[in-house]
């Protein structure tokens, strides 16, 4: 098995993988010293692939204007290839691809020329396409690299998908897995059912992108009954933005709950996780100050210098710093502090 396979068995298999944030200087100008620190930090903390160019890295890199794109995920694949060769271990990459079936393609030949594995197709800013333009658009970026189906919530530019786009989608051959993101019990049971029934579940992995209800969906055995037939299924990993921060506290939450029930103590600690991410994305404001709020919990640990993102007029909603700290103090159990002081003690950072 090579190393590209034994990837993609990662990603069968079921991990953690970040969403990575994108490092910025107080004047806007990128940091790389301090996005190659992050991406070292996810990897020490235990991370089993890492995805890159997603919306917590912020689309806005695509823009001429920045020219961000190609730079970041040179940076991440090589971060990865050093970790690699320093450790013997293989790392799943994933890179976001977005726009339409042209941009796509384009950024997944770049993906595939860089040595990612696999793309997150975004359906972000397409809401003009029919669903069968969507899955023709699917096909032409899975013949360049295997792909994983995004369902994006609609709060940050996402649309729903009736149940039928999801049984079409499993039909692609490269589709490796789907990350469900939709924020909605409804939608994700569509998707989850799909799958199960498609004839490829073993095939396809299915990732948890619902931040508000990660260790539930983590802990659910999904059931269907059909003509007397019982088929099962559960998300095996989760790709998301929220795993960006306290990532060693996540990497070992995560082992927990492969094997695990729905118990009282997993479902307050499903409750206090929610509660965490409803500050840290800000879901009182609308998601408004979703990558800010992530950027504050690594500025607070030393990860990275600033909070400011391309866009200056994302910011720190009002009394959003106020409540992280209170979910700070209130669920001390669930950062990673400790592990970040020692790790910036191994990476000492002055930039």
């Amino acid at each position: 098995m090579n190393r590209h396979e034994k990837a993609l068995e990662i990603l069968r298999h079921g991990t953690v993988i970040p969403a990575t944030t994108l490092a910025l200087n107080d004047d806007g100008s990128f940091n790389e010293a301090r996005q190659r620190l992050l991406i070292r930090y996810y990897l020490e903390a235990g991370a089993g692939g890492i995805a890159t160019a997603v919306h917590s890295t912020q689309f806005e890199i695509r823009k001429p204007e920045f020219n961000l794109f190609e730079r970041v995920i040179s940076i991440v694949t090589d971060e990865i290839d050093r970790y690699e060769s320093e450790t013997g271990k293989v790392i799943l990459k994933v890179c976001g691809v977005c726009g339409p079936a042209e941009q796509a393609v384009r950024e997944a030949e770049l993906a595939r020329s860089l040595g990612f594995d696999a793309v997150l197709v975004s359906p972000g800013g397409l809401a003009h396409l029919t669903e069968e333009e969507m899955l023709e658009r699917a096909r032409k970026v899975a013949e360049v690299l295997p792909i994983i189906g995004f369902y994006l919530q609609t709060a940050v530019g996402g649309r729903v998908f009736t149940y039928d786009f999801w049984c079409k989608l499993a039909q692609i051959p490269n589709l490796k897995a789907i990350k469900c993101a939709s924020f909605n019990r409804y939608t994700t049971l569509d998707v989850m059912r799909a799958i199960t029934l498609s004839g490829r579940a073993d095939e396809i992995a299915l990732y948890t992108g619902n931040d508000d209800n990660i260790v539930v969906d983590l802990l659910t055995n999904y059931r269907f009954t059909i003509d007397g037939k019982t088929y099962t299924n559960r998300f095996r990993g989760g790709l998301l933005g929220h795993w960006s921060v306290w990532t060693h506290k996540v990497v070992e939450l995560f082992e927990e709950l492969r094997t695990a029930s729905a118990s009282d103590d997993y479902l307050t600690l499903a409750a206090e996780i929610t509660d965490c991410n409803a500050v840290f994305f800000d879901a009182a404001n609308a998601f408004k100050g979703c990558i800010p709020g992530m950027h504050e919990i690594l500025r607070r640990q030393g990860l990275v210098k600033s909070i400011r993102c391309l866009n200056p007029e994302e910011i720190l909603s009002p009394g959003q710093a106020e409540e992280i700290d209170r979910v700070y103090a209130m669920y001390p159990h669930l950062n990673d502090d400790a592990f970040v002081k020692a790790f910036l003690a191994r990476h000492p950072m002055d930039k």
